[in-house]
């Protein structure tokens, strides 16, 4: 283990700031984890069994598979229903439930469903079989959009007219907002993703202090990090103030990357997306602009998905709002697991059904 990563997974280090946690945090508070693999780091590293009575950790809208409506999901499978068509996705896609099917169970019905490690890779595809229209399925908040935009650039580069992006792409700040205003929920503060704040630094954030007085910390994923961003939370609700703070200043900075959010602002322009549980958001999704429209495979490759609907019982989207918590859902281990996912929050490696799932004792027998 190198010495960078170690300090981060010292047991004394954490030790001593859960000693602090409990001194400061004399107050309820409800604090939620906006990131799916801070939801995972929590419970791997057992962090919420050593939380102060007064602090509630709650899961967030923070896992890309996780919020993408079934809409979207219905729309991508018809997309890679049409004749001539090789979908490629991210393989955490493929057994997420849409209303009806699956892209794993289109793919076992014969459509030509691909599994790729870069978007780059749907570009090679692309080129060698120029008789198909290969579609890249775009998925993911700031974090991965850059890598997309990239590529509808790199596609322009070569010339490329037989591929295209199905963008479901999500944006993060202003769906915090939404949270913030949900009576539901009632959040105190928010534990920022490490990931997109690298994208994105601070700025994009500061209207949650400043507008709502809610205290944000933005912190990494080693169990000290998500230990040290809690304790800066519980101290700005101690002392009465509302902040935006990096507890993760190894890989985040200020103003995030500059050239990455270039790149998307290039490629792509605001459009209102449906977030799994939270509903319709203006101004969160991410629309392929006019300009590169021959991109655009919601151009391209123009379809009518489905009534979409619902999966029964299922309260994924409860969990992403904070409102319930995973083993609270009546379909948890049972008839859901991660071998046999019902909802999407038990797909990802990054769901927080997976993640109390796997790593915690929460609602089993």
């Amino acid at each position: 283990m190198s010495d960078l990563v170690s300090g981060f997974r010292d047991p004394d280090v954490a030790r001593r700031i859960i000693d602090e946690l409990q001194r400061v945090a004399t107050r309820p508070c409800k604090l939620m984890e906006v990131c799916g693999t801070h939801t995972m780091a929590i419970a791997k590293n057992g962090l919420r069994d050593v939380m102060p009575q007064t602090v509630k950790l709650l899961s967030g809208p923070g896992c890309p598979v996780c919020v993408t409506a079934n809409a979207e999901i219905d729309l991508a499978i018809e997309v890679g229903r049409q004749p001539g068509v090789i979908l490629t996705t991210f393989g955490d896609m493929i057994k997420v439930p849409g209303s009806y099917s699956s892209l794993s169970q289109e793919k076992a019905d014969g459509r030509d469903v691909r599994i790729v490690y870069s978007p780059l890779d749907s570009l090679t595809i692309a080129e060698n079989n120029p008789d198909k229209h290969v579609v890249f399925l775009g998925v993911g908040f700031e974090t991965t959009a850059p890598a997309v935009a990239l590529t509808i650039r790199e596609a322009a580069s070569r010339g490329l007219e037989n591929w295209s992006a199905l963008s479901l792409h999500k944006t993060v700040p202003a769906a915090l907002e939404a949270l913030v205003n949900d009576p539901d929920v009632q959040i105190n503060g928010f534990i920022l993703p490490g990931h997109v704040s690298t994208i994105i630094g601070v700025e994009p954030y500061l209207f949650l202090a400043e507008k709502y007085s809610v205290p944000c910390v933005i912190t990494g994923f080693e169990p000290v990090d998500v230990l040290q961003g809690v304790y800066m939370l519980a101290k700005q609700l101690a002392d009465g103030r509302a902040e935006v703070e990096i507890a993760y200043k190894r890989a985040v900075m200020q103003d995030g990357n500059p050239a990455a959010v270039a790149a998307m602002n290039e490629m792509f322009e605001a459009t209102d997306a449906e977030w799994r549980g939270i509903g319709v958001i203006p101004g969160t999704g991410l629309a392929i602009r006019p300009e590169f429209a021959r991109y655009d495979a919601k151009k391209r490759v123009p379809v009518t998905p489905p009534e979409p609907r619902e999966i029964k019982g299922c309260q994924c989207g409860d969990v992403l709002r904070g409102v319930v918590l995973p083993y609270e859902c009546k379909l948890f281990g049972k008839g859901c697991t991660p071998e046999h996912p019902i909802g999407p929050c038990m797909v990802s490696s990054e769901g927080s059904c997976a993640a109390y799932y796997r790593y915690t004792d929460y609602g089993k027998a």
